[in-house]
């Protein structure tokens, strides 16, 4: 894949306790994907292990290798089971 961690990216795996896997699993095979009004592409993927909570994954797709923004658990996605 062609993405890269910005230092907030890898700041909020820490901060936010998520694990790396998981952003790369979300980025490979997401269960939802889409353009946000800021033209970045949003990733988002149940995450089984967390209790089905969605992880969200920001990407900005202008810059080569493309960038990893931000990573949360979305509250506001629901969870799946």
């Amino acid at each position: 894949m062609d993405f890269e961690l910005t230092k907030h990216a890898l700041d909020m795996l820490k901060e936010r306790n998520i694990s790396e896997e998981w952003v790369w699993q979300t980025l490979d095979n997401p269960d939802r994907k889409n353009v946000g009004v800021d033209n970045n592409i949003h990733y988002l993927k149940s995450i089984t292990e967390y209790d089905g909570r969605m992880l969200h994954v920001i990407v900005s797709p202008h810059v080569s290798p493309k960038k990893v923004i931000t990573i949360f658990f979305d509250r506001k996605a629901g969870r799946q089971k």
